[in-house]
């Protein structure tokens, strides 16, 4: 990987935080459905700069997060540092990086759209192989619609899914929670609309079976 080498290098360079360090809404669900009553390892898919693994920790999760964009590295570990927690992060590729260890909660929203059609069933597979028996994933992913037009970002590396192509990918774990939802976005400083599908899916799956 060059050093900088994608659209958010250049967004993620300055002392802002581009996305702002309010948490997704999508880490209460991950809080109400799996609070750490006990350790619970957490791994943030697509870090950003930080606002999600932050929270996550903060509230007592053991995270671990990567991201492509060292810029955006550099201010999770900033963050984190600034609050008092701690934090694996680390630079990967999400089309390259697979897990060699069990996480309790897989997260990731805004970053499953930077992975390839044909290797989606390998990467998702790979995913659930290293989640724990009654493990959680909480994902969100940007969906093609008709009337919606492309977002200006107009990423080269970025392609498409379709409503209830991530719900395949869990046709065998228990679906707690799936939404399919239009709103309204200011990521480049042009109003426009994004279409995303989100869902919480339980790991009901013994060890060997999937």
């Amino acid at each position: 990987m060059g050093s900088r080498v994608n659209y958010y290098d250049d967004k993620y360079s300055g002392e802002d935080y581009y996305w702002g360090l309010v948490p997704s809404e999508t880490c209460f669900r991950v809080l109400k459905n799996k609070p750490p009553e006990k350790p619970l390892k957490l791994l943030d898919i697509g870090c950003g700069e930080g606002r999600n693994a932050v929270f996550f920790a903060r509230n007592g999760y053991k995270v671990s997060a990567f991201d492509l964009a060292q810029d955006g590295i550099d201010k999770t570990k900033r963050l984190a540092d600034k609050v008092g927690v701690e934090i694996d992060v680390f630079r990967a590729n999400i089309i390259e990086y697979r897990l060699g260890e069990k996480f309790d909660i897989i997260f990731s929203t805004g970053t499953l759209h930077y992975i390839p059609p044909e290797t989606r069933e390998e990467i998702f597979q790979n995913y659930k192989k290293f989640t724990t028996l009654n493990g959680i994933h909480m994902l969100s992913v940007f969906v093609e619609k008709p009337f919606i037009a492309p977002a200006p970002e107009k990423e080269k590396n970025a392609y498409q899914w379709y409503s209830g192509e991530l719900l395949r990918h869990y046709h065998d774990w228990e679906i707690n929670y799936s939404t399919e939802e239009i709103f309204d976005c200011m990521s480049s400083g042009i109003p426009h609309k994004h279409a995303t599908n989100r869902i919480l899916a339980t790991n009901v799956m013994k060890e060997g079976k999937l």
